[in-house]
């Protein structure tokens, strides 16, 4: 699709009447020219302005803009941003449990509504719900990180038709790059748009008990050198066990207070930490007269509207600008206190990490109090990501000439630490990408098996490990490479030829193995032939010498010249052809020429007087002597040849004669040929293990996600890959395990109960275990128990198979916690409920809410019998009232 430069339709002064970062107008030209973008940049820079721009330009052609958000409180809270900008009637909102305005031009919804729609069209194909539809914005697209949510975002961009720009907006990870050029691949031309340019910077500042101190040097590089030199120097400031002592938190807001620095977000990593700070500071008036009128009329008015909310710990400190802000607190209430906080009425909310990560709600401050967290596997040091996500709050723009981010001593962490992540990098974004039942059977419903395999192949978890495997898949290329060249080399030479020659070279080395055997054993046969034939050996008798006493390199003709006794045998005292006397053993004598005639010895030539008789001896002869050296014949070789070694010999030589005659003997190449050919099968061998690794680990969604395949054709949901019935019941089924409900869903036990028992059996399902000291001190009735006990049997058989196919998707039966929703759907008042349960009211909302939203989808569901669906609507009408409902006006 091709749009024109700047964008006719669209005037930027008059939508945008002030001045645009350059990262901004970047974005919109790459939208003008028809691109997708990533625009990654830090919290509160302005990511958002491209999203609106691609609003407005879709508004003035008559098309559509989704708008999708990781949280139904992001979306919610678009729903309110975007009615006032762009008028009541042009703007629907969908999540699980709402639909408003739904053919809106401008539809804001969660990222997993947008991913079910495209489920029901052919990947790639714009299906009725996607008609008009110019532009997809994926807002906080860096929740692809995130272990629960990150599949959905993934599944969204690769199903998401081509023709659709998509407008990305992150913020910033340490490889953007790659998110691009991941999109670049599996969607169409995308640029990346990257600012880390802050509007309002950060001034990073270090509590404790001495007072505030600005954490980082001028260069804001490393730590001030003040504070690290203070750390060595003062050991007075060491509180109870040696350990370093945390300032209070009425100390550190006072300070806060006295520099002008609130409104601020003060970060506790716990509920019960919020609520005590709340407490510990509830004296404390933080508003002036005329904001604590306004905040009076605010919170009386809401109070009004729902009497039911209203907790004595809460409503006292925040007439005084103070609130806490965690999942434990009534969702109605924390609405009221961000609109609070947003219009600069709250000066101070005491909040858990989940608030960096949702809603839009900048601080001129942020106090982050801890800088390690408790966490499954133990306490750990925040990691970049998240300390950056919490200072980003920090800083309102067109509000704030400067965000402050005050980090606080604790007993275990200080300043080295918290300037260690003040001045780190962002992390990467990791893939979450793991394939679940649902998506095998919406991708099943629509594709076959390879198409199937394409889309998952096309994952950004594909993509990393792609990356990841890059040094593997280039040393298979250069074995692959040196295979080809030796190949080519291999093929040039004629196959039968080389039969020929190697048949040949096996029979030389055979024949040359036999002529080896018969030459020992003839020498074995010669060598007790010789130690009789030198028992009558007489003077003049020539013998071949060299052993172990004669350490000679090769053996020399000599004569004989007498025998001394030894210790054993005679010593043999001889005169070589070298004309030097020798005293050997029967053990230095290689052979004995008996066939030449023996040379006559004078009388008078004798051994000189210095000559030992002893093995070994070596002495020069004279001149005397030379002349019967010379005499001493050289025999070519041995004379003695045993008759089965002469024919062994020629058969050598006739076999060595016409292997030096053969075509590749004569190329002169033969060593080079039989080197390749050995090496080519050592390489292939080197080269199948490589790929074997490598496949084993490229292909590991592929494999999750057949292992899932493998266990709904064991449930019956799949007949020769078409999902079955049931299939198409866990199909329209989102939740952790939709295998699971499905199976609940259409094994018929739940079709009897009534709405108030459904409810209850339905919250079973949807409910994690709970923490061992929850309590609830309502019992559940007993059609709710037999139901349930019915199931186990099923439960019993997903473990098993999920098990040995190494599957670790929850099957949840919740037994403990759900009477709750029982005596909620029976009329109880909010507070009688919440005073039966030790569990916060915020988590009994979310177990209301998660019940909901199954509850919702059953209606909808195929293949289900009438009555359960009716069954299912009532059980909403019973439970869906203040506080668990979510108001959209």
């Amino acid at each position: 699709m091709n749009y024109p430069a700047p964008s006719k339709e669209v005037d930027l002064e008059s939508i945008f009447p002030f001045h645009l970062d350059q990262f901004q107008k970047d974005a919109i030209a790459s939208l003008n020219a028809g691109r997708s973008v990533v625009v990654c940049a830090p919290t509160g820079s302005g990511k958002t302005l491209v999203g609106e721009y691609a609003i407005y330009r879709a508004l003035a052609r008559g098309k559509r803009v989704f708008y999708t958000t990781p949280l139904k409180a992001l979306s919610n809270q678009k729903l309110r941003d975007f009615r006032e900008k762009f008028g009541f009637d042009q703007v629907g909102l969908l999540t699980g449990d709402a639909s408003i305005n739904r053919e809106a031009p401008i539809l804001v919804m969660t990222t997993e509504i947008f991913r079910n729609m495209l489920y029901g069209t052919p990947i790639g194909q714009v299906g009725i719900s996607l008609v008009d539809v110019e532009a997809v914005v994926l807002d906080e697209c860096h929740y692809m990180n995130d272990r629960q949510r990150g599949t959905v975002w993934e599944e969204s961009i690769i199903y998401c038709p081509r023709e659709v720009q998509l407008v990305a907006l992150s913020a910033t990870v340490a490889n953007s790059d790659q998110l691009t050029d991941w999109l670049n691949r599996v969607h169409g031309p995308t640029d990346l748009i990257y600012s880390d340019f802050r509007p309002v910077p950060l001034e990073f500042h270090f509590c404790n008990p001495k007072g505030l101190f600005p954490l980082l040097n001028d260069n804001k590089t490393k730590i001030n050198p003040r504070l690290a030199n203070r750390g060595k120097r003062r050991q007075a400031d060491k509180g109870k066990g040696g350990r370093p002592e945390a300032p209070g938190i009425i100390y550190t807001l006072s300070q806060l207070q006295q520099r002008d620095m609130l409104p601020a977000i003060y970060f506790i990593f716990s509920r019960r930490g919020c609520d005590k700070a709340v407490a510990e500071v509830g004296d404390l008036w933080l508003v002036n007269n005329d904001e604590s009128q306004i905040l009076r009329r605010q919170i009386d008015d809401f109070l009004s509207r729902n009497p039911e909310a209203g907790r004595s710990g809460q409503i006292a400190p925040l007439y005084r600008g103070i609130a806490a802000h965690h999942a434990g607190i009534l969702p109605a209430w924390k609405v009221l206190v961000e609109e609070l906080f947003q219009q600069g009425l709250i000066k101070v909310v005491f909040a858990t990490e989940t608030l960096a990560a949702g809603i839009n709600m900048p601080a001129r401050t942020t106090v982050i109090s801890t800088l390690s967290k408790r966490t499954d596997t133990g306490h750990r040091l925040l990691n970049a990501s998240e300390f950056l996500q919490m200072a980003g709050r920090a800083g309102r723009r067109g509000m704030d000439l400067q965000g402050h981010v005050v980090t606080v001593q604790t007993p275990f962490e200080g300043s080295k630490e918290a300037a260690y992540l003040a001045t780190s990098k962002p992390d990467p974004l990791v893939s979450q990408f793991t394939p679940s039942y649902g998506m095998v059977l919406n991708l099943l419903q629509t594709h076959t098996l390879d198409e199937t395999r394409e889309l998952i192949e096309r994952s950004f978890g594909q993509y990393m490990a792609t990356l990841h495997l890059q040094p593997n898949y280039d040393e298979i290329a250069e074995l692959q490479a040196q295979l080809n060249q030796l190949q080519e080399q291999i093929a040039a030479v004629d196959e039968n030829e080389l039969a020929v020659y190697e048949k040949l070279r096996q029979r030389l080395k055979v024949e040359r193995q036999l002529l080896k055997t018969l030459q020992q054993q003839a020498q074995e046969d010669r060598q007790a032939q010789l130690a009789m034939m030198l028992g009558f050996a007489v003077s003049g008798t020539m013998l071949s010498i060299k052993g172990k006493n004669i350490t000679v390199p090769t053996p020399i003709t000599a004569v004989l010249i007498g025998k001394t006794s030894g210790e054993q045998a005679p010593y043999l005292v001889c005169l070589g052809r070298d004309n030097r006397w020798y005293v050997g053993t029967t053990e230095d004598i290689v052979d004995l020429y008996a066939e030449l005639p023996r040379i006559d010895i004078p009388p008078e030539i004798l051994p000189p007087p210095e000559l030992l008789f002893k093995p070994g001896q070596i002495c020069r002869g004279n001149a005397q002597t030379a002349d019967i050296a010379q005499r001493i014949p050289q025999p070519e070789e041995s004379l003695y040849m045993a008759p089965e070694v002469a024919e062994q010999l020629s058969r050598v030589t006739a076999v060595q004669e016409q292997l030096e005659a053969h075509p590749v003997y004569q190329s002169g190449n033969a060593g080079a040929i039989f080197k390749r050919r050995a090496r080519y099968v050592e390489l292939e061998a080197e080269l199948q293990l490589l790929q074997e690794q490598v496949e084993q680990q490229s292909q590991h969604h592929w494999e999750e996600f057949l292992n899932l395949m493998e266990i709904l054709q064991h449930f019956g949901c799949l007949d020769n890959l078409v999902p079955t019935a049931l299939g198409q019941v866990a199909a329209a089924i989102r939740g952790e395990n939709e295998l699971w409900l499905g199976l609940v869903l259409a094994s018929g036990e739940l079709n009897n109960l009534d709405p108030h028992h459904l409810a209850a059996a339905v919250a079973a399902l949807v409910t994690e275990t709970p923490r061992p000291d929850s309590k609830v001190r309502f019992d559940l009735s007993n059609q709710v128990v037999d139901a349930l006990a019915k199931l186990r049997g099923i439960r019993r058989q997903m473990f098993q198979i999920q098990r040995r196919y190494n599957v670790a998707l929850p099957i949840w039966l919740e037994f403990e916690l759900i009477a709750l929703v029982e005596q909620w759907a029976l009329g109880i008042e909010w507070t009688e409920l919440c005073e039966n349960t030790t569990l916060d009211e915020g988590d009994v909302v979310r177990i209301l809410r998660r019940t909901l939203d199954l509850l919702s989808q059953i209606p909808h569901v195929p293949n289900l019998p009438e009555s359960l669906q009716r069954n299912a609507y009532r059980a909403i009408q019973l439970i869906d009232r203040f506080p668990v409902n979510e108001v959209v006006e």
